[in-house]
């Protein structure tokens, strides 16, 4: 079967690669529909290794480059391992990338994500979504409703995300959110802060495209942080308060400074953005503003609810797939699309049929 592996930096190559066998104890093999090319395979691609093993086999799953990638996908359960009963062959199913030790207090605790030998489907693992077929552990699948298509499945993992990072900020209702960042993250996260009844909804981005596509998701108010003075901004929307809770989502130094000064006094910072390198605060601005920082890794633990917000039509996922491709563009297509054209993509799937 074809499939997109990444040997290095700047090195992903469309090549022949085997099927998974037949799937282990605790394992079943998907066929993949569609899967989403995500910010952190783009991180992988320009500035990695950052998470795949280069120099050791993983030490809980012995994976090492070269890896497969792909984690944002849906697909068949085509074949299931012994013992498992969680699905059945012909299940349509998304599939949450986090693979723990399950020994740990963390994955016990059903904090899987903390576990200290995490392992990811597309990173550290033996296969991942950009190709055919993929071997997981079943834990790993969520069954999709008849209402939710491969196509929106595929962005059940983003979207998982970003409901359990306003859940971490314990968004209330009639609370300003601000979105710093409208990319794919950033626009699922500002549909997540209308799911959890936030008043306002306010979206930082300099992208015309994305501006757009950030009122279409259901922004009250989107600021150009680098035509416009953003902390005047939302001050002029909040009485100079500044908004209850902030997601970053660009995961880049500016937005990093820019998401702790918007927030108000006891405002909540959660940030969601991969950062490539260690980036500063404004920490004189968190100390006399009490405020608080947190981080959110993935969508654990919220998948069923996520998939149920989707299947009620309280999730638009349509606006946000702005490329269909197969697997043989990837890197036109897909890598290099959203690297050069990002102002204009959103999220690109890949199917590899």
């Amino acid at each position: 079967m074809k499939a997109a592996v990444w040997h290095a930096r700047r090195d992903v190559r469309v090549e022949d690669v085997p099927e998974p066998p037949s799937p282990p104890a605790g394992q079943v093999k998907v066929e993949v529909a569609w899967c989403g090319v995500c910010g952190t395979d783009l991180h992988e691609y320009l500035g990695g290794p950052l998470y795949i093993p280069t120099d050791a086999p993983h030490p809980l799953t012995g994976a090492q480059a070269p890896v497969i990638l792909g984690h944002e996908m849906a697909g068949k359960v085509v074949e299931v391992g012994p013992g498992v009963t969680r699905v059945k062959v012909g299940d349509r199913v998304a599939l949450c990338p986090i693979i723990g030790c399950l020994e740990c207090q963390w994955c016990k605790s059903g904090l899987m994500g903390l576990c200290p030998s995490i392992a990811f489907l597309g990173i550290s693992w033996h296969g991942g979504a950009f190709s055919q077929y993929v071997n997981v552990y079943d834990y790993m699948c969520y069954q999709l409703p008849p209402e939710v298509s491969y196509e929106v499945g595929a962005l059940v993992e983003p979207f998982a995300a970003t409901f359990r990072a306003v859940k971490q900020a314990a968004v209330k209702p009639g609370e300003t959110v601000a979105i710093v960042g409208a990319g794919p993250i950033g626009l699922m996260a500002l549909q997540s802060a209308r799911i959890a009844g936030a008043g306002q909804v306010i979206a930082f981005e300099p992208a015309t495209r994305r501006q757009e596509l950030a009122r279409q998701c259901g922004a009250t108010a989107v600021i150009d942080p680098v035509n416009q003075d953003p902390v005047a901004a939302i001050g002029e929307l909040t009485d100079g308060a500044g908004a209850d809770v902030v997601v970053e989502c660009a995961g880049i130094e500016a937005t990093g400074i820019l998401a702790g000064r918007v927030a108000r006094r006891k405002g909540r910072v959660v940030v969601m953005g991969v950062f490539e390198q260690p980036a500063p605060l404004d920490y004189t601005d968190l100390v006399y503003g009490e405020k608080t920082v947190m981080g959110s890794m993935g969508g654990y633990g919220v998948f069923d609810e996520a998939i149920q917000m989707m299947a009620e039509g309280k999730f638009n996922g349509e606006p946000l797939i702005t490329g269909r491709i197969g697997l043989d563009d990837i890197l036109t297509g897909g890598f290099d699309a959203l690297i050069k054209h990002k102002e204009e993509n959103v999220k690109i799937l890949v199917s590899p049929n």
